[in-house]
């Protein structure tokens, strides 16, 4: 089924009649509701196009004159700011150069002003009717992922009826109302994506984009284009325009991950969006607008990371509009049963073989004992690991994986003070890991349901000592 006609529809001409055969054209195929509407200058095309809702086609003089810019080059800039805008091009001889030139701008088709306008029209607004629906296919079918994907982490995560969890419910219903920045900040693996896509779905609903961006897996030079996009020719190898992430999430929300990890001096960029809310490409000359609510989230201190000089105060400032603290689930012990339960039946709803499975209470009180250095992310692992490696329907201590209390790193574990006893485990988790798996640190990794360069880094940090990668 085809859609509609467009129903907004902006002229840039060079007079309030320029277009005038042209709009009726529009109003006679399009129909009584369109609006049709005329503009005498770029900047007020362009401060139309960034309206909500902005229009659903332009069309414009090609060939402009009276000091007003180029016609090509108002074309070349709509193409390179908003690249799924269909633009028509209009001229007065319908030579074929000036057709594939205002192809290679960027034009979705090339119409000629004459006789038989409303019949040419008509062609076109068929096309434009396929490429609308085109768009918005792509659109629906976006957000739909995004929002299945948000439900399916929080069906995963967003679980436990502790009073921490019920305080960090209120305070997203709180924050999600005010349109401005959040600072989520927690451990490693304790749900703060999680947090952000509530906060979105409260302020937004499913039909506005959440984009989500890990700020450590990329360097800053690729995260600025990443980021902010780039314009044909920025670099070798951009061969063409490509939007950034902020474009993506214009009228939504914009998830930044571990932004602890940016330098200085690409704080200093994002700084700029935050306080006044425009950015360019890379290779751009022009100033974009985003509409993006952004939520930043760190594991890091980022208030000594200020004081190293390491991170912008005034950023922090700005992000820090509210700050929303995501508890370790040490801290939530209660919540670990109800989990456990949880994974186990959500592994068993993807492999219907591990269905039926249960938790024995020997392996729930070791559970419950466990200090959890990788918070929910590492339940989640080792549940699925124990419910595949299961040969009965219960699973015991021994599928867990855990160490005994009874073992050196359990003693060592559970001696001095709180972090020197989470820091022994995680010592002891490494050190495990690595012997158990030959040294090969990315079969290391896969055991401890952690990525190959967080390994590295937390051997690092406990002064371990490197032994080899080998993917196998």
């Amino acid at each position: 089924m085809s859609s509609a006609p467009p129903r907004r529809v902006l002229l840039l001409a060079d007079a309030p009649d320029g277009l005038a055969a042209l709009a009726a054209a529009f109003r006679e195929v399009c129909g009584p509701k369109a609006a049709i509407s005329t503009v005498l200058s770029a900047q007020a095309l362009f401060a139309e196009v960034e309206r909500s809702p902005g229009p659903e086609v332009v069309a414009l003089d090609y060939v402009r004159g009276d000091g007003e810019r180029a016609g090509a080059e108002v074309l070349r800039e709509l193409h390179a700011r908003w690249p799924s805008l269909p633009v028509v091009a209009v001229a007065e001889r319908g030579d074929v150069d000036t057709a594939l030139s205002a192809v290679r701008d960027g034009a979705l088709d090339f119409l000629v002003r004459g006789d038989r306008l409303p019949d040419r029209v008509r062609t076109l607004v068929r096309k434009l009717r396929k490429t609308l629906e085109l768009i918005e296919r792509n659109r629906r079918l976006r957000w739909r992922s995004e929002q299945l994907a948000a439900r399916v982490e929080a069906r995963e995560r967003m679980v436990g009826d502790s009073h921490l969890m019920r305080s960090l419910a209120r305070q997203i219903e709180r924050v999600a109302c005010v349109p401005r920045p959040v600072l989520i900040v927690g451990e490693r693996g304790s749900g703060k994506e999680l947090v952000a896509r509530a906060i979105h779905e409260r302020a937004f609903g499913p039909e506005r984009p959440f984009v989500a961006v890990n700020c450590a897996a990329v360097d800053d030079a690729l995260l600025e284009s990443e980021l902010f996009g780039h314009e044909r020719g920025a670099f070798t190898g951009a061969v063409r325009t490509v939007p950034g992430r902020f474009e993506e999430a214009d009228g939504g929300t914009l998830f930044l991950d571990e932004l602890g990890h940016m330098g200085l001096d690409f704080q200093r960029k994002i700084l700029r969006v935050v306080e006044y809310g425009t950015y360019r490409r890379v290779g751009g000359r022009g100033e974009l607008r985003s509409r993006a609510r952004i939520l930043g989230a760190t594991n890091a201190d980022l208030e000594a990371l200020i004081a190293e000089g390491r991170f912008l105060a005034d950023l922090y400032d700005r992000l820090a509009f509210e700050v929303v603290r995501v508890p370790p689930l040490r801290e939530r012990t209660e919540d670990i049963e109800a989990l456990a339960r949880h994974f186990i039946e959500r592994f068993g709803e993807e492999v219907p073989a591990f269905r039926g499975k249960r938790l024995s209470a020997e392996a729930l009180a070791l559970l419950r004992e466990h200090p959890f250095p990788g918070n929910v992310r590492e339940l989640k692992n080792i549940i699925e690991r124990a419910v595949y490696r299961d040969t009965t329907n219960e699973l015991t201590p021994e599928d867990l994986g855990l160490l005994p209390v009874s073992s050196p790193l359990s003693a060592a574990a559970r001696t001095g003070s709180f972090h020197e006893r989470v820091a022994a485990y995680e010592r002891g988790l490494l050190s495990e890991a690595l012997r158990a798996e030959g040294g090969n640190q990315a079969a290391a990794a896969r055991r401890l349901g952690l990525g190959y360069y967080q390994l590295r880094r937390l051997l690092a940090k406990h002064g371990l000592t490197a032994a080899r990668r080998t993917q196998s």
